[in-house]
C-alpha cells in the first residue's frame, strides 16, 4: 500500500503523536477494505505504543474507519481510502488526534471550540481534486476540536451509489445535517464564519480599530504577496486584505514556468506565498472582500478601503492586486446548473463524469488542455470554440485532434446549457456561418473561456479599460494619487504568475517612493 520511502516519512511524522488513540475500522469483503486494513495496520505498526487498531466497527459505510482519542468524544470518520491528494489530510488527522497542535490561529481554535449546536458534516471528495484537501482538513480539525461536530469524509469513487443518488457533480461537496452546505474550496475560517453568525460584526469592529497602514494591499495572489514582501522590507507598516491568500493560484493544478521552481502545484505555491509574506511583519487579513475605495481628501491624506462586512481600513498608499476570476459564458442554464453538471475545474470534477459525455467551452490552452485531460476519463468530449479556429498552442491542438473520443466545433456560439430534473442534459450551440443550431446530449459542461478582472467595486473611482482592467503606467500608478495596482486585474499584458509577482514588486516600490516624496497633512 505504502512504499518504503513513504513509510519512512510517515514514521517520522507519527513520532509527533503525544496522546494515545485508536483506529476503528468497519470493513467488508471488498478489495478497498483489504487495502484499507493494510493501510491501517501499517499506521498502527509505525507507532504501536500510541496507536491501537480495532476491526469490529459496524458503521453503515464500509469500508470506513474512525480516529478516536482516549477519553474524547470527537467523531471523525474516513469512508474510502484517503490517498492521493488526501494522504496529507490523513496524516494531519492522525497528528491532531494524537495531540499535535494545528497550525491555526488561536482565536480560530477558540471560535471552533465555542460553536454550540448539532453539526454533522459529510464532505465528498475525489483523490484527484486539489481543491478538496483544504475543506477535508478544515472539517476534520473541527471534529477533533469540538465534540459537538461530527465529520465524515467520503471518497466519491468508493461510494458511487451515494454520489449518484445525491446527484453530486462537483467536489468538494459538503452537507450539514443532511442538507447542502457548501461546495468548492473553503478555508476553516470561512466555514466557521458561516456557522458563527456574529463573527462578521466582531471582525468588522476589530478591523476598523486598526491603525492606518503605510501600504495597504488589497488581494493576496502573487502580485499582492510580492508587494507585501517588498513593502515590509522597507520597514514600513504593511497590511494585506484578501478574500483568500493565493487567489486564483489556488485553483491552478500544475505550475512549471515560474523561474527557479522546476515544478509545483497551485495550493503549494499559494501556501509558500503566504509563508514568505508572514516571515515579515505583515498584517494579513484573510476573508476580506473590498467593497469601496475612498480616495484621500487631500494630498498625503489617508485613503479608505471599505469592506463588505462593514469594517474599513485606512492607509497612506494602497496597492490593488485583486486578480481575476473564471469568466462565465453567460447563457441560459449556466447559473442554474452550476455544480449540477456545469463545472470549471476539469482536474477536480472530471473523475465524477467517468464514462459520461461532456463538453468543453473554449479553444484556448486551458480549454484544449481540459479536453485532453477529460478524454482520458469520460466517454466523449465535445469542444466548442467561438472563433473560426482553436487558439491553443499547436502541440496541444495536434494532441487533441489525435484523440478518438473528441469532437471539435469551431465558429460555434454556445446558446444554452439544457437540463432536466435538476441536472445538465445537453448543450446547444449555433454554427456562426450557417446559423444552424445543434443540441448535443451530454451530462457535463466545463467552461474554460478565460478570466475577468475583479474590479467591479472600483467603477467610478479608478480608471478602467473597456475590459474592466485597471489602467496603470509602467510603474503601477493609477489615476488616483497614492493608489497603485498590479497583476491580472490591470492592463499589464500576459496574465502570468511571474509577471504578476514582478508587477507587485514594482507597485510596492512605487508606493514607497510616493511615501518619501509626499508630506503628511497636519
Amino acid at each position: 500500500m505504502l512504499d518504503d520511502q513513504l513509510k519512512t516519512q510517515l514514521s517520522a511524522y507519527l513520532e509527533r503523536v503525544q496522546q494515545p488513540f485508536e483506529l476503528v475500522a468497519s470493513l467488508n469483503d471488498s478489495e478497498t477494505s483489504r487495502e484499507m486494513l493494510e493501510l491501517l495496520q501499517t499506521i498502527q505498526s509505525l507507532r504501536s505504543d500510541k496507536i491501537s487498531l480495532r476491526t469490529d466497527g459496524n458503521d453503515a459505510r464500509k469500508p470506513s474507519f474512525t480516529l478516536q482519542r482516549s477519553g474524547s468524544t470527537s467523531q471523525l470518520r474516513f469512508a474510502g481510502l484517503p490517498l492521493g491528494h488526501e494522504f496529507t489530510s490523513l496524516v494531519l488527522a492522525l497528528l491532531w488526534t494524537g495531540g499535535h497542535p494545528p497550525k491555526v490561529e488561536q482565536d480560530v481554535i477558540e471560535q471552533i471550540q465555542a460553536l454550540d449546536g448539532d453539526f454533522h458534516f459529510e464532505v465528498y471528495m475525489s483523490l484527484t481534486c486539489h481543491n478538496c484537501p483544504d475543506v477535508v482538513q478544515a472539517l476534520a480539525l473541527m471534529a477533533i476540536l469540538n465534540p459537538k461536530i461530527k465529520t465524515t469524509v467520503i471518497e466519491g469513487g468508493a461510494f458511487q451509489q451515494e454520489v449518484t443518488e445525491r446527484e453530486i457533480m462537483a467536489v468538494p461537496m459538503v452537507y450539514l445535517n443532511g442538507q447542502e452546505f457548501a461546495s468548492g474550496r473553503m478555508t476553516v475560517e470561512e466555514i466557521v464564519a458561516k456557522l458563527d453568525t456574529g463573527a462578521a460584526a466582531r471582525d468588522a469592529a476589530k478591523l476598523s480599530a486598526k491603525a492606518p497602514y503605510d501600504v495597504l494591499i488589497i488581494g493576496g495572489g502573487p502580485a499582492g504577496a510580492a508587494a507585501a514582501v517588498y513593502a515590509a522590507r522597507k520597514g514600513i507598516r504593511t497590511g494585506v486584505a484578501a478574500e483568500r491568500f493565493g487567489g486564483q493560484v489556488n485553483d491552478t493544478l500544475g505550475i512549471e514556468n515560474y523561474i527557479s521552481v522546476l515544478e509545483t502545484d497551485g495550493p503549494k505555491f499559494a501556501a509558500a506565498l503566504e509563508a514568505h509574506t508572514r516571515a515579515y511583519d505583515v498584517d494579513i487579513m484573510n476573508l476580506q472582500r473590498a467593497d469601496k475605495l475612498v480616495p484621500a481628501a487631500q494630498p498625503g491624506g489617508l485613503i479608505e478601503v471599505q469592506l463588505a462586512n462593514g469594517g474599513s481600513l485606512k492607509a497612506r498608499t494602497v496597492v490593488l492586486s485583486t486578480g481575476a476570476r473564471w469568466r462565465n459564458v453567460n447563457v441560459p442554464g449556466e447559473a442554474e446548473y452550476k455544480n449540477k453538471g456545469v463545472a470549471y475545474c476539469p482536474h477536480c470534477d472530471g473523475p465524477l463524469f467517468k464514462g459520461k459525455r461532456t463538453a468543453v467551452i473554449g479553444g484556448g490552452n486551458s480549454g484544449v488542455e481540459a479536453a485532453i485531460d477529460l478524454a482520458g476519463v469520460v466517454a466523449h468530449v465535445t469542444l466548442v470554440e467561438f472563433a473560426d479556429q482553436l487558439k491553443a498552442d499547436a502541440v496541444l491542438v495536434n494532441k487533441l485532434k489525435s484523440l478518438p473520443n473528441v469532437t471539435i466545433h469551431t465558429n460555434a456560439q454556445t446558446t444554452e446549457i439544457t437540463g432536466a430534473d435538476g441536472k445538465v442534459n445537453g448543450l446547444r450551440f449555433k454554427d456562426r456561418a450557417t446559423g444552424q443550431e445543434q443540441l448535443v446530449p451530454l451530462e457535463g459542461v466545463f467552461v474554460q473561456i478565460g478570466l475577468v478582472p475583479n474590479t467591479d467595486w472600483l467603477k467610478g473611482t479608478v480608471e478602467l479599460s473597456k475590459f474592466g482592467e485597471i489602467e496603470i503606467d509602467a510603474k503601477g500608478h493609477t489615476n488616483v494619487p497614492g493608489v497603485f495596482a498590479a497583476g491580472d486585474c490591470t492592463t499589464v499584458p500576459y496574465k502570468q504568475i511571474v509577471i504578476a509577482a514582478g508587477a507587485g514588486a514594482t507597485a510596492a516600490l512605487s508606493a514607497f517612493d510616493h511615501l518619501i516624496r509626499t508630506g503628511v497633512p497636519a
